[in-house]
């Protein structure tokens, strides 16, 4: 009979101190966290509904063999936990107007939320073990972004590809109560089933819309994976082959940092959430574009358009600077700044519409996105804080500028319960359902943290 290897490590490893902190955690400790768990419980529900008929997803759905008990929202059909958490994940990301955590960048909730509710209704779990599962998951993702700041991306991978499986391991852990060695092993299996290249942004293609359910999907595989006793490594987030070295090309990760205070700091608290469809770093260059259209300056009075910017994002949202002005379909405009200062300008707004096809493809938006350029600004703040400032300078010589030093929807300035409602509602009128139908489902997903028993049934679909 095979058993775990011993560890030849004298003190305790990442995975065996996150173990053992998570298993600390009781409800009073993570208590404060219920408010983003039932916001981001409305606001995916909403996102999953807005992407149904979308490509992407029924192409995913058509995917899956074989039925389960689990729901994919907005669907009729019940698949197996790994498919739910698949779909879900998708379909919730698909339009990257999802949340973010704004210290990472990384996507949490849309990772957290399809796993844990598909684990929910595979194992009957209750609303307080899916709430402590949504507060561990998230907690983790985002603290494992303080390991190695923009190393991941750097290095061409996606964080919440690479962090969200590690977080999914965490939550569906913590609901199900797995040992300390029942977690060091799921933790060990999910670094091998990481993974994200962020190639996308080359031609707008749609894998980055695949990683959150993937992960989802991945992070409960390796946790049932580890009640069966498969052996994974204990060193698998600090050690010479592994997630940091593998994904952020470092041994030199902040792992105290991470662990400091784990328990009874949530940082989770302070997901944003999106009033925008596309890259959080672009939402500031939007509202200055917005400012500008509040002051009535005519765009085709513009000559240039100059923004700030930060050495980190320039990769993924600037360059190719010709292709980020002219982005080759919707998808690719959302990771595109010059296409979001142009959508603020000309439309006053960056919603899902200012996505489609023939309004990427409008003479008048690559026109005046072709009149974007960038200077990279040393002292600028990202990844801590995401901020956004245009010069525009017009045909006449006539100069303006606006500098906002916030993201709309972070911390400092977050959404209000009202606004997640409103968007919610919108996405769920954008994906077919009425609005009597918006506020069942709505309804539901607020009810699910006092549940005996997660029961998603009275969803419509």
């Amino acid at each position: 009979m095979s058993s775990s290897p011993k560890s030849t490590v004298t003190s305790p490893t990442i995975s065996e101190r996150l173990a053992k902190g998570i298993l600390a955690c009781k409800p009073a400790d993570y208590a404060g966290t219920r408010a983003v768990a039932n916001r981001l419980l409305l606001d995916i529900a909403g996102l999953c509904l807005a992407a149904r008929s979308q490509t992407y997803v029924t192409a995913a759905l058509a995917s899956l063999d074989g039925d389960g008990q689990c729901t994919a929202i907005g669907f009729p059909r019940k698949l197996t936990a790994e498919g739910a958490a698949f779909v879900n994940g998708i379909a919730g990301h698909g339009e990257d107007f999802d949340d973010t955590y704004e210290g990472g960048p990384v996507h949490a909730g849309v990772v957290i939320i399809p796993a844990l509710l598909a684990a929910a209704e595979r194992h009957q779990l209750s609303g307080a073990d899916l709430l402590r599962g949504i507060a561990v998951g998230l907690e983790v993702t985002c603290r494992l972004c303080k390991v190695a700041p923009m190393r991941v991306h750097k290095a061409g991978f996606h964080p919440t590809a690479i962090f969200g499986v590690m977080g999914a391991v965490a939550g569906i852990g913590a609901a199900l109560r797995l040992s300390e060695e029942e977690f060091v092993n799921a933790f060990g299996i999910a670094g091998s089933m990481a993974g994200g290249l962020i190639e996308y942004l080359a031609d707008g293609s749609w894998t980055k819309r695949m990683h959150p359910g993937w992960a989802a999907q991945s992070g409960y595989r390796a946790v049932r994976l580890a009640q069966g006793g498969f052996v994974g490594p204990r060193t698998v987030f600090e050690g010479h082959h592994g997630l940091f070295h593998g994904f952020a090309n470092t041994l030199d990760g902040k792992f105290e940092e991470m662990m400091d205070g784990f328990g009874k700091q949530w940082l989770c608290t302070t997901i944003a959430f999106k009033p925008y469809a596309c890259g959080t770093m672009s939402h500031p260059y939007i509202d200055c574009g917005r400012e500008f259209r509040a002051r009535n300056i005519d765009p085709e009075q513009i000559a240039t358009i100059e923004a700030e910017t930060a050495e980190g994002i320039v990769h993924r949202l600037w360059e190719p600077l010709a292709m980020k002005q002219s982005p080759p379909n919707g998808y690719a405009a959302k990771f595109s700044t010059p296409y979001a200062i142009a959508a603020g300008i000309l439309k006053g707004d960056a919603g899902l519409g200012e996505y489609d096809e023939d309004v990427v493809k409008d003479p008048a938006m690559t026109r005046l996105a072709g009149k974007v350029s960038y200077i990279i600004d040393p002292a600028n703040p990202y990844p801590n804080q995401f901020t956004g400032h245009l010069r525009i300078t017009l045909k006449n010589g006539e100069v303006y500028e606006h500098r906002q030093g916030y993201f709309k929807g972070g911390a400092e300035h977050p959404l209000s319960d009202d606004d997640i409602k409103r968007k919610f509602v919108a996405n769920c009128l954008y994906g077919g359902l009425t609005a009597a139908q918006a506020q069942q489902m709505a309804d539901v997903m607020a009810g699910l943290l006092e549940q005996s028993k997660v029961d998603l049934s009275r969803l419509p679909a």
